[in-house]
């Protein structure tokens, strides 16, 4: 899992308190975490579904889903108000009827193909996160004082709080996806070469090897607890990481196709292609322009 979430690069963003009376409907458009530490109110993802969170309750939203945080049982109507705006005004009074600690964070490689076996958003309840406590009352205690250095404190606090929470979704829940594939030793074995090195020639039966199954045996299995075959899986992570190292300048295109499984540049040139839509040499070139665009008078 660590080598996972390096590659992810996880960023968190500051953390702040908010106090709300009833009613209040408020929107998020980033990869959210929130705590609820007093009252109740439902989360509510684009699609319509409705999950009611209580206090001590944690969820997280990796995928950047847009959602919105309202007060329970629906009701009179609201107006939305966006999170950002809302955690910039100063907190409520002691009165209020529900209290909630918000953050955000970025994913430095958004596509990744790890992310893919996340769900939009995982609840972990107050009763079953026990080990949620501690982070809770340090994220309130920090988001409340706003002291010097909190939000460097806050940030740390986010990043452990990130990965409990998906141990323990990947350990209670058997959806197919990375987390799942970890519980799996011999799948864990597979990703865990796939990771630590692209750029060797990995087949099915390479792997299959490697890992001590028959061909046939591991491929279900991979299919299975992934969620994806493995050598779709194999070529995501490659374009994956590639795209990452195209963006460094001192990375030649030849270079960035043998780090990552290719002994062509014609054939890595063609599958970048397929997967992006462009060649190598333009994916960097409109990086560039992106991070230094030219200022006319």
């Amino acid at each position: 899992m660590s080598l996972v979430l390096r590659e992810l690069r996880f960023e968190s963003a500051a953390y702040r308190r908010i106090e709300l009376g009833d009613p209040y409907q408020i929107g998020f458009e980033e990869r959210g975490v929130h705590i609820v530490v007093r009252g109740r109110c439902d989360l509510v993802l684009h699609d319509g579904g409705v999950q009611p969170l209580a206090a001590g309750d944690l969820v997280i939203l990796p995928r950047g889903d847009a959602h919105v945080l309202r007060s329970s049982g629906g009701g009179a109507r609201r107006t939305t108000v966006s999170g950002l705006e809302l955690a910039m005004r100063a907190p409520g009074g002691s009165g209020a009827d529900t209290v909630l600690v918000c953050g955000a964070f970025v994913v430095g490689e958004p596509d990744h193909p790890a992310l893919r076996g996340l769900p939009r958003s995982i609840h972990i309840p107050g009763e079953l996160g026990r080990w949620l406590g501690p982070f809770v009352d340090l994220l309130s205690a920090e988001a409340a004082e706003g002291a010097p250095g909190s939000e460097l404190v806050t940030a740390r606090l986010s990043d452990a709080l990130i990965v409990r929470a998906l141990r323990h979704h990947g350990d209670t829940v058997d959806q197919p996806g990375w987390l799942t594939g970890l519980r799996d030793p011999y799948v864990a074995a597979a990703l865990n070469a796939i990771h630590s090195d692209l750029a060797q020639p990995w087949t099915v039966d390479s792997l299959a090897r490697t890992v001590g199954l028959s061909r046939a045996a591991f491929a279900a299995r991979f299919t299975s607890r992934v969620g994806e075959p493995v050598i779709g899986y194999l070529s995501s992570l490659r374009m994956q990481r590639a795209r990452t190292l195209l963006r460094d300048q001192a990375s030649t295109v030849a270079a960035v196709a043998a780090q990552v499984g290719y002994h062509s540049d014609v054939a890595f040139a063609a599958a970048f292609k397929r997967d992006s839509g462009t060649s190598p040499g333009a994916f960097r070139r409109n990086h560039l322009i992106q991070m230094y665009p030219i200022v006319t008078a």
